[in-house]
């Protein structure tokens, strides 16, 4: 493991593999004193996060994936960040994908996304369009992670659960401006190919966390078409109530969704007291709509959240 930040213990979970991998392992711990394998019947990743949290010794725990790629100086980044940025109790760092021949163009815009969010208030804003740390990027105080529980099962990402616990809890969150991690992608990948990784599994963890925080979980749905109408559906089944949508499309306005009317931009003002929801699937759509409400006196996040 060559990082410049020498003073790191490397704490292995072999969760039930029968590739070779735990044989890989023991040989490297034989010959690197900084590495502890912890072998375990196979439980799955979530066990297996908390399996290794539990059995660090430091005060910083890093996340890390068998396949990606840590570039040299990524601990000593992160750690640097969090010396000096008492106010943050996580950071992240920015990503590459790779191969790039593997890399869809959906990655592709999540990793200019994500790489455009670096300080807490740029976080905190996108924190519900999609997940604003990648996980295997994730460095957190050993306080924090324990004071929020830890990692859990909760049948959606386990890595937005955790960020979105630590925003519930008022903790900030922060990204090292460079590229310090290559991220493997492909797809035998376990977020393309897990249930907990499927749109409606985002989609019910942003309803649970947003509504929390919604008065009478009650919103105004900016987006008629199929991301505004998914997100509703979710918003619906976990008991919230949808007082408008708004669209553009004039073919739309005047029509009812789920019993809720379908209104222009021009009539937002008369929900000055409803929380809204840009919910539409292009990042320009996103802006434009922030745009209008801000220009009708709306804040975010206070007043209204982008949720896509």
């Amino acid at each position: 493991c060559r990082q410049t930040f020498a003073d790191l213990e490397i704490v292995a979970v072999d969760d039930g593999s029968t590739d070779g991998t735990g044989r890989v392992l023991d040989r490297w711990q034989a010959s690197d004193s900084r590495l502890r394998v912890l072998s375990t019947p196979p439980r799955g990743l979530v066990s297996a996060l908390n399996t290794a949290a539990d059995a660090a010794r430091g005060t910083i725990l890093a996340r890390m994936d068998a396949d990606d790629i840590a570039r040299p100086e990524r601990i000593e980044r992160q750690v640097e960040m969090l010396v000096h940025r008492p106010d943050l109790a996580a950071c992240g760092t920015q990503v590459r994908y790779f191969p790039r021949r593997l890399v869809r163009d959906g990655a592709r815009r999540y990793e200019r996304w994500v790489n455009g969010l670096i300080e807490p208030e740029e976080i905190d804003r996108d924190l519900f369009v999609e997940c604003p740390i990648p996980h295997p990027t994730l460095a957190i105080r050993q306080t924090a992670f324990e004071a929020v529980g830890g990692y859990r099962d909760a049948g959606w990402p386990e890595d937005y659960d955790l960020v979105l616990r630590l925003w519930r809890a008022g903790y900030r969150l922060g990204k090292v401006p460079t590229v310090l991690l290559d991220w493997r992608d492909g797809p035998g990948r376990l977020s393309r190919t897990h249930e907990r990784y499927r749109p409606e599994a985002f989609r019910r963890c942003k309803v649970h966390f947003l509504g929390e925080h919604v008065p009478e979980r009650r919103i105004v749905v900016w987006g008629a078409g199929p991301v505004g109408k998914a997100f509703a559906r979710s918003w619906l089944t976990a008991g919230g109530t949808i007082a408008a949508f708004v669209e553009l499309d004039p073919r739309k306005i005047g029509q009812e969704i789920h019993g809720a009317p379908v209104i222009a931009p021009k009539e937002i003002r008369r929900f000055r007291n409803t929380f809204i929801v840009a919910a539409v699937g292009h990042a320009a759509a996103r802006e434009d709509i922030r745009t209008t409400l801000r220009q009708a006196g709306f804040t975010e996040p206070g007043h209204c959240r982008a949720v896509a």
